[in-house]
């Protein structure tokens, strides 16, 4: 994905001190889906609700909550472009 899509780096560490190389950082979008992840973990019941009422089993479960996590990532990052 590009750049403008991903947010560009959550957080960069462009300096080089000889050692390693230069790190980009995870992405924004990274970064949001992760934040709206332990969000929709730390509500289990509505989880639960949702993988229910959608007919999922367990092993669909965390492949649900990870796409529903980039999707509000996704929310966020359009969000921003306002």
């Amino acid at each position: 994905m590009s750049t403008q899509k991903e947010g560009g780096p959550a957080f960069p560490s462009p300096r080089w001190e000889g050692w390693g190389s230069p790190q980009e950082g995870m992405t924004l979008r990274d970064y949001f889906a992760a934040k709206a992840m332990q969000s929709l973990l730390m509500q289990p019941d509505r989880v639960a609700d949702a993988i229910t009422s959608l007919g999922l089993d367990k092993s669909e479960v965390a492949n649900h909550v990870s796409l529903g996590a980039y999707h509000f990532a996704d929310a966020m990052l359009k969000a921003r472009e306002q």
